[in-house]
């Protein structure tokens, strides 16, 4: 890892933020961030990171360039949109997307950074916001070997399992593959809850033991206990409707193979009902009350 790189951070959200922070303290780098809101900048300056006022002068700053962006959209308005980064790329820079976004946006991207000599990795992220916070996230990652090898010291500040996983784009098809698994096995979850307490079994030994038995998953350790069981579904975490943004990107990435994946479509039906209901902004595990209801 080299003390003297200079490294830049788009989007310090939910998650942007502690992933941020842990490059900044981890690395000895110096880093520069920008957000569209001030609050985490704020907090950050207390960890020597150096705020920005635009997309445009992380780019110019720095010699890799960190995005944590909702989505999509965000993705190509900051890299391809008027003055984005993409077009103002140096020689040797990379581009790194650790955001959710489409597997053909991170190939687009990827190609437009080889159009001006830069390079470019998707990273997308896994795991909670805690793992965020404690530097223990599942980070996969799409783009050349040689690229991760360069930015493998700086992703480890912010992660503890780092996943090549193919070309560009192939971080990105990873993500999506774990977070239709990770929807689909919170949604069982609620239902199971909802059988077992409706029909008189106390919620806590109902998962103490299913987590003994075959049905064990991090889902029902980290999700069912901590979220389910309580009812605990804050704002300003893993919303219901980013869980609908990446279902998706991945079923819109089925159909583009020929896949009709229908347990997933029964899923996305259900988290559509938690956002017509004016619960899209709370923790996706608030899907529960669609069930019981």
């Amino acid at each position: 890892m080299d003390p003297q790189a200079k490294l830049g951070f788009i989007g310090t959200g939910v998650m942007g933020e502690p992933m941020c922070r842990n490059l900044a303290r981890k690395s000895g780098a110096s880093v520069v961030a920008f957000d569209a809101r001030g609050e985490p900048l704020e907090r950050l300056a207390a960890d020597g990171v150096r705020t920005a006022a635009s997309p445009a002068e992380v780019g110019a700053a720095a010699d890799i360039v960190f995005l944590c962006l909702p989505g999509g959209p965000q993705v190509r308005e900051v890299c391809l949109g008027t003055g984005g980064l993409v077009g103002r790329l140096r020689r040797g820079q990379i581009l790194v997307d650790m955001s959710t976004s489409p597997p053909a946006l991170a190939r687009e991207l990827a190609q437009a950074c080889r159009g001006r000599d830069a390079q470019f990795a998707d990273a997308p992220v896994a795991r909670t916001r805690e793992a965020a916070q404690s530097g223990t996230l599942s980070i996969m990652v799409g783009g050349d070997a040689s690229v991760l090898e360069r930015l493998r010291p700086y992703l480890a500040c912010m992660g503890s399992d780092i996943t090549h996983c193919g070309p560009a784009g192939a971080g990105q098809v990873v993500k999506l593959v774990n977070n239709l698994v990770v929807c689909q096995n919170v949604a069982v979850l609620a239902g199971a809850l909802a059988l077992g307490t409706r029909a008189g079994i106390d919620g806590a030994l109902l998962l103490d033991t299913l987590s003994k038995g075959s049905a064990d998953s991090f889902a029902l350790r980290n999700h069912g206990l901590k979220s389910l069981l309580p009812g605990h579904y804050p704002e300003r975490a893993f919303s219901v409707e980013y869980m609908l943004k990446d279902l998706g990107y991945a079923l819109d990435l089925a159909d583009d193979l020929g896949l009709k994946l229908e347990t997933a479509e029964q899923a996305r039906t259900l988290y559509r009902r938690a956002a017509e209901r004016g619960l899209g902004s709370l923790y996706f595990p608030v899907v529960r009350r669609v069930i019981e209801a």
